[in-house]
C-alpha cells in the first residue's frame, strides 16, 4: 500500500528533487531516471542530484545526461524524493542540504532500512525499487512511456540477478511481463547490463579473481580489488559491477564477499548468500550496513584491505558455524 501523502504530496508539487544513495547499482540510477521521465510527464519541474556522473556502465540509460551534480538551494523545491536509499548517510556528501528539503519522501525497499525524512515508503517484499515506483505511476495514473519503462526493466533485472535471487516474486516477473509489453526487449537490456566488459575491465576481473580465497568447509569465498589493482588496469571502482556474483556461484559456496577499495581510508564490502539459511543484511548492520537478506553491503573507514578481510572472515565463520 503506497501511503496516500506520498501521492497527494507528489501530485501538487511542481518543483521536485530526485536523489539516489552514492555509487548507484542499476536499481538506484534505474528507479531515479525513471522518476523523472514519470513526473515530468505529470508536467512537473523535476532535477535529478548525483554526487557522481553516471557510471559508464549505465550510460546506456535514458536521460543519464540530465543529472546535475551541483545542488540549488532547498528553497527551490517544493519536495524531494530519495529512491532505493536505505540510510541517509547514503546520499553522500550533500546529505545535510538535501534533507532540507520538505517534505522529504524516502521510497525504498531494503529490509536493514534507517528511517529519515518526512514521508516514508518501505517495501521490504519488494525485490526492487523498480517495481516500486512502477506501482507508483499507475496510482498516480500517469502513462509509462518506452524510456520510463526501460529504465525500470532494467532496475528489477540488476537488482535480482535477472530473476535468479530468492528476492523475486510473482509480482516481479508482473511488473516485468507490463515492461515488456511496453516495448522493452529483454535480450537488448542483458546485453547492455552484462555484456558489457572494456579489455581494462577483463584485466581487472582477472586480478580479482586471481584473489579469490575460500574457506570454511569450502562454504566460504572472499575476492578483493585494491587500488594498486585499478591503477593497474586503469579501471575505477564501478567497474566491478555484479563481480561479487562469480566467488558466489561457486557451487559449494553459501556465503562470498567483496572488499573493495574505493578511495583511501574507505573500504566497501559486499556480501552475497544463497537460500534463507543465512543472512547477510544481519551481518552488514553488525558493521553499521545493511540490505537484503542474500545482498547486502558496508563500509568501513580508516582500514585497509588486509585488516578488514581479517574481520569480514571472522564474522562469517560464525555465521555459517565454522
Amino acid at each position: 500500500m503506497i501511503p496516500p501523502e506520498v501521492i497527494r504530496t507528489l501530485v501538487s508539487a511542481e518543483r521536485i528533487l530526485v536523489a539516489t544513495h552514492i555509487y548507484p547499482d542499476g536499481d538506484a540510477i534505474g528507479s531515479q531516471l525513471a522518476l523523472g521521465i514519470i513526473l515530468r510527464k505529470m508536467g512537473k519541474k523535476v532535477f535529478l542530484y548525483g554526487e557522481e556522473k553516471v557510471s559508464h556502465l549505465y550510460d546506456f540509460l535514458p536521460d543519464c545526461d540530465l543529472l546535475e551534480l551541483a545542488l540549488p538551494g532547498a528553497t527551490r523545491f517544493d519536495c524531494a524524493v530519495s529512491v532505493d536509499c536505505g540510510d541517509q548517510f547514503r546520499l553522500g556528501g550533500a546529505a545535510d542540504q538535501l534533507l532540507k528539503v520538505h517534505p522529504f519522501i524516502m521510497i525504498d525497499h531494503h529490509a536493514g532500512h534507517k528511517t529519515f525524512g518526512d514521508l516514508h515508503w518501505v517495501d521490504p517484499k519488494r525485490a526492487s525499487t523498480g517495481e516500486m515506483i512502477f506501482d507508483l505511476a499507475r496510482a498516480m495514473g500517469v502513462e509509462i512511456t518506452y524510456d520510463a519503462a526501460y529504465c525500470l526493466y532494467t532496475a528489477i533485472v540488476s537488482d535480482t540477478g535477472s530473476f535468479k535471487y530468492s528476492s523475486t516474486t510473482a509480482d516481479t516477473f508482473r511488473v516485468a511481463a507490463e515492461l515488456i509489453g511496453i516495448g522493452v526487449k529483454p535480450a537488448e537490456v542483458a546485453g547492455k547490463l552484462f555484456d558489457n566488459f572494456t579489455f581494462n575491465r577483463l584485466q581487472l576481473l582477472k586480478l580479482v579473481l586471481d584473489s579469490m580465497e575460500i574457506h570454511g568447509n569450502q562454504q566460504i569465498a572472499l575476492i578483493r580489488a585494491t587500488r594498486e589493482m585499478f591503477a593497474e588496469t586503469d579501471t575505477v571502482p564501478a567497474d566491478t559491477e555484479n563481480f561479487i556474483n562469480y566467488p558466489r556461484s561457486l557451487s559449494s559456496v553459501k556465503v562470498a564477499a567483496f572488499i573493495k577499495e574505493n578511495r583511501e581510508g574507505i573500504v566497501s564490502v559486499s556480501l552475497r548468500s544463497k537460500g534463507n539459511d543465512y543472512d547477510v543484511a544481519q551481518l552488514a548492520a553488525s558493521f553499521g550496513g545493511g540490505g537484503h537478506r542474500n545482498a547486502a553491503g558496508f563500509k568501513m573507514r580508516g582500514m585497509d584491505t588486509a585488516d578488514v578481510r581479517e574481520k569480514v572472515l571472522a564474522s562469517l565463520q560464525v555465521l555459517v558455524g565454522n
